[in-house]
């Protein structure tokens, strides 16, 4: 895993991201996060195929505290399985992977 990553899930309503994300960022689990939505999402789940609308939730943290936020999304998520995954940022502005750094190493 690089220095920074990118974390996404997703949740049925908008108030359950925003529910996820004010902790994560205060706790700085994560420098930040941004909630996208309605999404429609297509996924096999349970082993059945299916469509729905989600709320995205994407996080931006460095690879040392990715494990202390996943543990945060698993235990707070209100679904009993979700998506939790971590893509690398392998390129970005200095001064913002700065502040992600900065932000998530106060804690």
């Amino acid at each position: 895993m690089t220095e920074h990553v990118q974390v996404s899930t997703a949740t049925e309503t908008r108030d359950q991201a925003v529910a996820l994300a004010g902790p994560a960022v205060q706790q700085r689990l994560a420098a930040g996060a941004q909630i996208i939505g309605p999404v429609t999402s297509v996924f096999w789940h349970l082993g059945e195929y299916g469509t729905g609308q989600e709320w995205q939730l994407l996080l931006k943290t460095t690879a040392h505290r990715y494990p202390e936020l996943e543990s945060y999304l698993l235990e707070h998520h209100p679904w009993d399985n979700p998506e939790v995954c971590a893509v690398p940022i392998t390129a970005g502005a200095d001064r913002c992977l700065q502040w992600i750094s900065d932000s998530v190493d106060k804690a």
